[in-house]
């Protein structure tokens, strides 16, 4: 029998045992009734939609709720001033969940069903975040309660884990040394669907590539300037001949950030922001040069200098067949999304301005996804967490099924009782899944064998962003 088949099997057979050590209804019971209070907490989130490294009421939200369930709070960790880490109980095992709150920048929109930009906000919660942020917090404090009801041993930690876009916040917290000695990690996020499944992502790295010139009058004097517009232009067009002699699996993107001011203006800086993803860390390392090689062949051939400044790096996620079967078996149990008349109605509506969606919303959206492999081709500084501790993923489906993150229609069912419904699976699921890590020593044992053969004997843990200080302003 393959080795990833026999843990399956055990994992079958303990959850199949059901070794309880405590009344795991009552959390279910606590977070019914107490849904429309982390429902509050989810919208206000959503309502600031705060961006990465900026989230400082969103974070002192979140601690101030834990803070006043019991759990002690530890702020400002890695030198993050967003990030914290709350803690419950004490000795082993120790068992984290993870809470994301940043949002992203030059999106809004109101909570309807159709195109409606929020008056003066220029961000919104397009990847769920908000949910994603109060839905672990309502998750670790119905555990907590748990575990003192049930005298159930052992340490609960909630990571508030801040700029997972485009900012790596976990990233810092794992080269920090934050992880150590945890024995494992539930994660949830938003998404259109409900799912478990053992799933992979890209690694990705990230800079921004500064080249520098000379400023001259464009038609008086072109011939003394130096355009480091030409030079950012050359490197875009050397950057997508490159793409041809890339993997099929490699994604890369790229914006100009700043190109000048004045056409008749020789610019004399110019800046544009590469993303390069692929599956493995190594490979995506050895292209990282090839495409520095463009940006630095573009300054010689355009005279001008260049320089650039690593903004993010992250694995790809480590997937653990073993911890996604238990969360699919308690995500089974506890259903999907059940939506009312007024949730169909809404989703109808919303329905009409995407490209592809389901022929039956409410039925998809109560779906749970058969449990099976899966990647990802985007990216997550989740990823450095899995390879450091044994860590799985679920998804609840907070959006209208067939959207797209990233999308206004992401914002706008956040903002919804459907988002809330689906935030409120993901804490059930996520309480479930560490109750039964905390009681069964064998399911942990099981996980900590297949992340180590996955991972492999000779692994060493390396940040794709380097030694680089944490990028606190780059949103601003």
């Amino acid at each position: 029998m393959h080795r990833f088949t026999a843990i399956a099997a055990l994992t079958t057979v303990l959850i199949a045992s059901g070794a309880q050590g405590g009344d795991e209804e009552s959390m279910l019971t606590r977070l019914d009734r107490e849904q429309p209070h982390y429902a509050s907490l989810a919208l206000a989130l959503w309502d600031k939609a705060e961006l990465g490294y900026l989230e400082n009421e969103s974070s002192a939200l979140l601690q101030d709720t834990l803070a006043r369930e019991g759990f002690s709070i530890e702020t400002g960790v890695a030198g993050l001033p967003t990030a914290f880490v709350a803690s419950y109980g004490s000795g082993a095992p120790v068992i984290g969940l993870l809470a994301e709150f940043d949002a992203l920048p030059g999106i809004s929109q109101t909570a309807a069903p159709v195109r409606e930009p929020a008056a003066e906000k220029h961000s919104g919660h397009a990847c769920g975040h908000h949910l994603f942020g109060a839905g672990s917090v309502a998750a670790a404090v119905a555990v907590r309660h748990w575990m003192e009801e049930n005298g159930v041993s052992g340490t609960l930690r909630l990571y508030g884990t801040p700029a997972e876009e485009g900012g790596s916040g976990k990233v810092y917290m794992v080269r920090a040394g934050l992880f150590e000695g945890v024995d494992s990690v539930l994660v949830w996020h938003p998404s259109d669907r409900n799912q478990s499944n053992p799933a992979t992502t890209l690694a990705n790295k990230s800079a921004k590539f500064r080249f520098r010139g000379v400023s001259s009058h464009a038609a008086v004097a072109p011939e003394r300037g130096r355009s480091a517009l030409d030079g950012v232009e050359a490197m875009n067009i050397m950057a997508n001949m490159l793409r041809e002699h890339m993997p099929q699996e490699v994604r890369m993107h790229y914006v100009i950030t700043s190109g000048g001011s004045a056409p008749n203006v020789v610019p004399d800086f110019a800046e544009s922001f590469y993303y390069l993803r692929h599956p493995e860390a190594a490979t995506l390392e050895a292209l990282w040069e090839r495409l520095v090689a463009t940006a630095e062949g573009a300054a010689l051939g355009t005279g001008t200098e260049v320089s650039y400044e690593v903004i993010h790096g992250n694995h790809s996620v480590l997937p653990n067949e073993t911890l996604a079967r238990t969360m699919h078996e308690r995500l089974s149990q506890v259903g999907g999304v059940q939506y009312s008349a007024r949730d169909l109605a809404f989703a109808n509506t919303l329905a009409e301005s995407l490209a592809q969606s389901e022929a039956d919303l409410a039925a998809a959206a109560a779906r749970i996804e058969p449990f099976a492999p899966s990647r990802s081709m985007g990216s997550t500084d989740v990823g450095d967490v899995s390879w450091v501790v044994p860590t799985t993923e679920m998804r609840a489906a907070t959006w209208v099924p067939g959207t797209a993150p990233h999308t206004w229609q992401a914002i706008a069912a956040g903002g919804t009782d459907i988002g809330v419904k689906g935030m409120m699976v993901a804490a059930k699921t996520l309480a479930l899944t560490a109750a039964d890590l905390f009681q069964q020593p064998q399911l942990l044992h099981a996980a900590r064998s297949e992340f180590e053969q996955r991972r492999g004997a000779d692994f060493s843990y390396r940040p794709l962003l380097g030694d680089r200080e944490p990028p606190l302003d780059y949103r601003k």
